[in-house]
């Protein structure tokens, strides 16, 4: 584990924290994603917007035409429709999830 990784991590809330905080943010749904070693998605979006926080591993998150790599303790965002792609590390991934469904319409 990088030095970056083990600071990140120090500073990780436990799930329900992360969950309350989330549902105190107006998110619909809170949930932790678990990904296999070295997956790949292609590029596609989602009918909901997100807040994510890496918990453990680390994944290359591609939106918006930059590439971001993230670690434990990490934290990205996605408005809904974006199109972006995920990769997975050697040791794969975990993040927790909020979902924030899009408006009708939208």
């Amino acid at each position: 584990m990088s030095a970056r990784s083990i600071l990140h991590a120090m500073n990780i809330p436990d799930f329900t924290t992360f969950k309350a905080a989330a549902r105190g943010r107006g998110f619909n749904e809170v949930a932790e994603r678990e990904w296999a070693a070295n997956t790949e998605t292609a590029t596609h979006t989602h009918p909901f917007s997100v807040d994510a926080l890496v918990v453990r591993g680390e994944m290359w998150l591609t939106a918006h035409g930059t590439t971001r790599h993230l670690v434990a303790g990490d934290a990205f965002q996605l408005d809904h429709s974006v199109e972006h792609a995920e990769r997975y590390g050697p040791q794969g991934a975990t993040y927790w999830v909020a979902l924030r469904k899009a408006p009708a319409g939208a």
